[in-house]
């Protein structure tokens, strides 16, 4: 299979209402391993992340403020969690995993985060529940450590990657492609290197069509040695707050067409599983494990 990096840290305090998505962060490995789609081996526990990988990408007031629980009140409700070193922990840890699940992926061609795609966390703030990005710690560590000469960063999550967009707004080497809700958080939105916006109720044929006239020439454009894929199935019809019109097979043929795109050109792939708020919780589960099917059989090892 591939490595997958799993928090152990995933219950910790949250608003009322927040705690039902949660779970999923629980369940989808149990998911994966009763599917047969990863064994226990597959999976791996990283450590809190080396701070100088967050201050390569963030601003170190802020990310120090947060790291030892002094972020204002005002910083806080942006965000929407309570202050916890739980939750400074956590966060961390999951930058971490993307950051090690991005170097195994240089051998494995592909790697995981059960949690991940923090694409709201920007230079100097945190929001929409998000406040370590950790696709953008991952892809600046790669191009700090010789690893990457270009990174493409696919944001396909319902929501803009705004905080990527914000903290590569001015690195040639990291190129931001945020495919997203027009009408969809966040309101005030950043400028990726490539935005699309779509309509309320976007539907698989529109979606699909869309991609599939982008990514080729996209990944030909680029020319990355690396790929980052924020992979949210918050795009899903009956998502709560998606507002698209996706079924869990069109979110499944997305999932294919970025990897396949990834592999046919040999390119490293970090997968990590952003948003999903559908009511049904088997419904999130099995449109992340799609994902992770996809990879099995795209990716075989």
């Amino acid at each position: 299979m591939f490595p997958i990096a799993f928090d152990p840290i995933y219950k910790y305090p949250v608003p009322e209402g927040h705690r039902f998505p949660m779970d999923k962060y629980e369940l989808l490995p149990l998911q994966l391993l009763r599917e047969g789609i990863a064994k226990h081996t597959d999976f791996f526990s990283p450590e809190p992340v080396d701070m100088q990988a967050v201050y390569a990408v963030h601003d170190r007031a802020y990310a120090d403020r947060f790291a030892q629980g002094k972020l204002t009140q005002q910083e806080m409700r942006r965000i929407g969690f309570t202050q916890t070193p739980l939750l400074a922990e956590r966060e961390l840890r999951i930058a971490n995993g993307t950051v090690q699940g991005a170097l195994k992926a240089l051998d494995t061609g592909i790697a995981f985060n059960i949690a991940g795609g923090t694409h709201h966390a920007g230079r100097d703030f945190g929001e929409g529940f998000c406040m370590i990005n950790d696709q953008a710690v991952a892809a600046q560590y790669l191009i700090d450590h010789k690893k990457a000469k270009k990174v493409l960063i696919i944001d396909l999550d319902v929501h803009q990657g705004n905080g990527t967009a914000h903290i590569f707004a001015d690195q040639p080497r990291i190129f931001t492609f945020s495919m997203h809700g027009k009408n969809n958080y966040p309101f005030r939105k950043e400028k990726s290197d490539l935005d699309v916006a779509l309509d309320d109720r976007t539907d698989d044929n529109t979606y699909l069509r869309l991609l599939k006239e982008i990514l080729p020439n996209l990944v030909e454009q680029v020319r990355p040695d690396f790929i980052f894929y924020q992979a949210g199935v918050d795009i899903l019809e009956t998502d709560k707050i998606g507002r698209m019109s996706c079924t869990v097979q069109g979110c499944r043929h997305r999932d294919e067409m970025v990897l396949q795109i990834a592999a046919k050109h040999n390119i490293p792939v970090q997968c990590s599983m952003g948003g999903g708020y559908s009511p049904q919780l088997r419904t999130i589960l099995n449109a992340h494990a799609n994902t992770y099917q996809v990879a099995s059989q795209i990716f075989p090892l």
